[in-house]
C-alpha cells in the first residue's frame, strides 16, 4: 500500500510539474484525462519509469483527475465562483509531509466478513466487520463506485463509495415535531422542542480532556532527532492520539444529531460564523473542540434520511438578545451573562434555553424554504428572515487552514446518503 501511495504522490508531482510548464509557454494546463494519455507515452518511452507496473493504473489515474479538480477549484476560488476559504495553486507532495492516499474506481472491489478485496493488493484483512456492506452487495442494493486507501495515525484504511438503493419514508415519523437548537461553548446543544421540553447535551470536550497528554507527546516528539526511528515512533503515538481526540468527538455529535433527527421533523439552529469565531484567541481551542461545523453538517443529511427539514436562521437574528416571552430585544449583551434577565416582562432564564425558544419559534414563521418531500438529496437548509443585526455584517475572515474532525471509520457500516452515492468507511 505504501507502493501505491508514493505512485500516487509521484503522478501528482508528475502531471503538476508538466501543467506548470504548459502554462507558462501557452497559458493554459493539461486536462486529467490528457495528462493520462502523456504519461502512458511517457512511462514507455523513459526507462526509469519502469517501476510504475507494480501498482494499479487506476492510482495514475486518479491522482490526474484530483489534481485536474484542484486546477478547477484554485481557479474557481480565485474568480470568486467558490465558497469558504480561498484556495491558492496546487502544491507539490513531499514523502512523510503530505497524507498517503490512492484510489481504485475500477477491477476488482469487493468485501466478504473481515476482509476487502482491492486490485493488484488481493484480499486484505480488516480490523472492523464488513458484512452490512457485504450483504447489500449481495442482494444487489448497493454497488461499490470506487474505494479510497488511505493512511491516518500510522494506520491505513479503506473507504468505499456505493451506490444503493434506499427507502426513503414518505413522511416524517413524528410529522408536525420542531426543536429549536443553540450550539454552545459549556453545553454542546441547549434544544427546545414544540412541547417545551429542554434538552441539554454536554460534549465530551475530547481536546480538553487529552491535552494534558498531547502536551506530553508533543515534548516528546519535538526532542527526537529529526529522520531517526524513535521520531517516527513518536509520531505515531502523537497522531494516534490526535485521531482518538477526533474519533471521541465525532461519535458524540453523531448520537447528538441522529437522535435530534429522528426525534423531530423539523430542527433550526443558527448560521453561526465558525471561522469568525475560531479566529477569536480566547474561544479558538473550544469553538473546535465542540465541532460547531460538523454538527451543522451532520444535522443537514441527517433529517433529509428521515424525510424532516433543515432550517438555518440568519446569522444576524439576535437569538440571544431577544425575550422569548414579550419579544423585547437587549441593545447588548454580554458572553459573560449566562442568564438572560428582560427589562420589560421581568422573565429569567438561561440564556441558551432562551436562544433555543426563540430559534424554535422560526419553525412556524414560514419564512422557511422546504425540502422536496420524500427526495432523495441533501436538504438545502431554509433561511430565516433576519429581524435585527446584532452585529457588523463584515465579519473578519481568515485564510489559516481549519483542521477537520475526523468522522471515524466505521467498517461495514453503511452509511446511506441524501445524494445518490454513499460512503462506507473501513480500517485495514
Amino acid at each position: 500500500m505504501s507502493s501505491h501511495a508514493g505512485a500516487a504522490r509521484y503522478a501528482w508531482n508528475w502531471g503538476l510539474a508538466a501543467c506548470r510548464d504548459r502554462y507558462d509557454a501557452e497559458g493554459k494546463w493539461w486536462s486529467g484525462a490528457e495528462l493520462h494519455r502523456l504519461w502512458n507515452k511517457a512511462k514507455k518511452a523513459d526507462s526509469a519509469l519502469g517501476w510504475w507496473s507494480e501498482n494499479s493504473k487506476c492510482v495514475y489515474q486518479e491522482a490526474f483527475r484530483d489534481l485536474e479538480r484542484a486546477l478547477r477549484d484554485f481557479v474557481r476560488s480565485r474568480k470568486g465562483a467558490r465558497g469558504g476559504r480561498h484556495l491558492g495553486f496546487p502544491r507539490f507532495k513531499k514523502r512523510g509531509r503530505c497524507r498517503d492516499s490512492f484510489r481504485f474506481s475500477t477491477g476488482a472491489l469487493r468485501c466478504a466478513g473481515r476482509t476487502v478485496t482491492l486490485p493488484r493488493l488481493g484480499v486484505i484483512a480488516t480490523h472492523e466487520s464488513t458484512r452490512k456492506l457485504a450483504r447489500r452487495l449481495d442482494n444487489g442494493t448497493a454497488r461499490i463506485l470506487s474505494a479510497t486507501v488511505s493512511r491516518t495515525a500510522h494506520r491505513w484504511h479503506v473507504s468505499f463509495t456505493v451506490r444503493i438503493d434506499r427507502d426513503v419514508p414518505g413522511r416524517h415519523a413524528r410529522p408536525g415535531s420542531a426543536v429549536g437548537v443553540d450550539l454552545g461553548v459549556a453545553t454542546l446543544l441547549t434544544a427546545v422542542d414544540d412541547h417545551g421540553t429542554v434538552i441539554e447535551i454536554t460534549g465530551p470536550k475530547a481536546l480538553r480532556a487529552g491535552l494534558r497528554k498531547l502536551r506530553r507527546l508533543s515534548k516528546a516528539h519535538s526532542r527526537t532527532q529529526r529522520g531517526s526511528a524513535n521520531r517516527t515512533k513518536a509520531a505515531g503515538r502523537l497522531a494516534r492520539h490526535h485521531a482518538r481526540v477526533a474519533n471521541v468527538r465525532a461519535d458524540a455529535l453523531h448520537k447528538a444529531t441522529s437522535d435530534l433527527a429522528s426525534r423531530y421533523e423539523t430542527v433550526v439552529v443558527e448560521d453561526l460564523n465558525v471561522s469568525g469565531m475560531v479566529a477569536h484567541r480566547r474561544l479558538a481551542r473550544a469553538v473546535t473542540d465542540q465541532g460547531f461545523g460538523i454538527a451543522r453538517r451532520m444535522l443537514a443529511y441527517k433529517t433529509g434520511w428521515h424525510d424532516g427539514r433543515l432550517i438555518v436562521a440568519d446569522r444576524w437574528f439576535p437569538s440571544s438578545k431577544t425575550c422569548s416571552g414579550c419579544g423585547g430585544r437587549k441593545p447588548s449583551l454580554t458572553l459573560a451573562e449566562r442568564t438572560f434577565r428582560c427589562d420589560a416582562c421581568g422573565l429569567v432564564l438561561g440564556r441558551d434555553v432562551n436562544a433555543a425558544r426563540n430559534l424554535l419559534a422560526l419553525a412556524a414563521s414560514g419564512t422557511e424554504r422546504l425540502n422536496a418531500c420524500g427526495g432523495d438529496v441533501r436538504p438545502g437548509p431554509g433561511r430565516a428572515a433576519a429581524r435585527e443585526a446584532g452585529t457588523r455584517h463584515c465579519a473578519r475572515r481568515s485564510d489559516r487552514d481549519r483542521h477537520r474532525a475526523n468522522d471515524g471509520y466505521l467498517s461495514g457500516e453503511l452509511i446511506p446518503s441524501p445524494a445518490p452515492h454513499g460512503t462506507v468507511n473501513g480500517t485495514c
